[in-house]
């Protein structure tokens, strides 16, 4: 009898072409009304786009341009946007099992504290007075903040999701959006991440499964002819 990791199943090879498929191009049918969206701009902030910074993801800079006209176009069309801030109490009694992964070591050696220099948005992008700016503990932008309770205020049903890191707070905040049931655009070249392949691979399992996945100019093409 053939081991069953080496069976071939009757159907199988057609339903990982299907799956290959739509990991690489489908896409859920989202449209984008501009009077019921909102840009979500994640944790680009100093301690993450800051050259030098401890936490710098040096991917942020280069779409960062493509970031800064999304923001000014959503400003003019009057569309909300929100920004996210990652950040600590210097006690730790927020923390969770945050500190005890990898990824956030230099958060446990003093990164990202509130009030520190390196939590406020990238001054390139500051947050113009009377926007929403909410402070967060993990990943996403929904977990414990007020973010879902501001957008139904909003009357919005879409966000549209930029920032770091794709394939932690950008993905996670995406699902849960998901989950919630907003329409999720993400931007695929307006996130950014420490890995190419990773930042590829995350895109592939929102496309599939989450959120309508498109570049910077699409969603300035839709919004500005909505």
């Amino acid at each position: 009898m053939a081991d069953r990791d080496d069976q071939a199943y009757p159907g199988e090879a057609e339903i990982l072409e299907r799956a290959a498929d739509q990991y690489e191009s489908s896409n859920p049918d989202f449209p984008i009304d501009p009077g019921r969206t909102a840009l979500l701009v994640i944790d680009l902030q100093e301690g993450f786009v800051a050259e030098g910074a401890r936490m710098w993801t040096p991917e942020n800079l280069r779409i960062l341009p493509r970031v800064k006209a999304l923001i000014e176009r959503c400003r003019t069309l009057d569309i909300p946007v929100i920004f996210t801030e990652h950040a600590h109490d210097a006690s730790g009694r927020d923390k969770g099992l945050m500190w005890d992964v990898p990824l956030n070591r230099p958060i446990r050696e003093g990164a990202l504290r509130i009030g520190a220099d390196d939590v406020p948005t990238y001054r390139e992008i500051a947050p113009e007075p009377g926007e929403k700016v909410i402070q967060k503990h993990r990943y996403s932008a929904f977990f414990d903040t007020d973010l879902h309770t501001y957008l139904r205020g909003c009357d919005v049903d879409t966000v549209i999701i930029t920032g770091c890191m794709t394939n932690y707070c950008c993905g996670a905040t995406a699902r849960d959006a998901f989950f919630r049931d907003y329409k999720v655009i993400f931007g695929s070249d307006v996130t950014a991440t420490d890995s190419r392949d990773l930042h590829e691979a995350e895109l592939k399992t929102l496309r599939r499964g989450y959120a309508r996945v498109i570049p910077a100019d699409e969603i300035l093409s839709e919004i500005g002819e909505s």
